[in-house]
């Protein structure tokens, strides 16, 4: 059975602001590649949080069957998130340790519906520390945000009319 990676990431212009999430899905048998799927999206106002977990949620909603599959993540947010915090938070009806309610529930309980049908193994990497994997998952979070930037104006050198 070959081996299935997920390399998530999240880009936002402002934050909140414009932002896009990026996955680069690759299955692998041992070093060659076998196929790879790229997926990306956006939102015209958000935070980085919020796109770095869209990213996650989407690789895992990508997948049509149950799965073993490795996320491999820039964003300690949700690494830590989904392996540690969530639990205490659910103890406390979605409450953090100081008794606020959490940030962005709907989509940490998305999360966690998304990989209960999953053998989801969390890894975290440093980002734009030249991962190859994790550049590209960048690059795509980047495309996904572009729709909802505004256009750069262009502003007439002097002397031009």
């Amino acid at each position: 059975m070959p081996d299935l990676y997920a390399y998530t990431d999240g880009a936002c212009s402002g934050n909140p602001g414009p932002g896009g999430w990026g996955v680069l899905m690759i299955a692998r048998d041992g070093d060659a590649v076998l196929k790879e799927r790229e997926l990306c999206g956006g939102e015209p106002d958000t935070t980085n949080n919020r796109m770095e977990l869209m990213a996650a949620i989407s690789a895992l909603e990508a997948l049509s069957r149950p799965s073993d599959i490795v996320i491999v993540t820039d964003s300690a947010y949700v690494k830590n998130g989904v392996t540690s915090w969530i639990f205490g938070w659910k103890r406390n009806g979605w409450k953090t340790a100081d008794n606020k309610p959490v940030k962005n529930v709907e989509l940490w309980q998305r999360l966690e519906q998304a990989q209960a049908r999953h053998k989801v193994e969390w890894r975290w990497i440093k980002g734009h520390a030249g991962h190859a994997e994790n550049e590209r998952a960048d690059a795509l979070a980047r495309a996904g945000m572009a729709p909802y930037k505004p256009a750069a104006r262009s502003v007439p050198k002097a002397g031009m009319a």
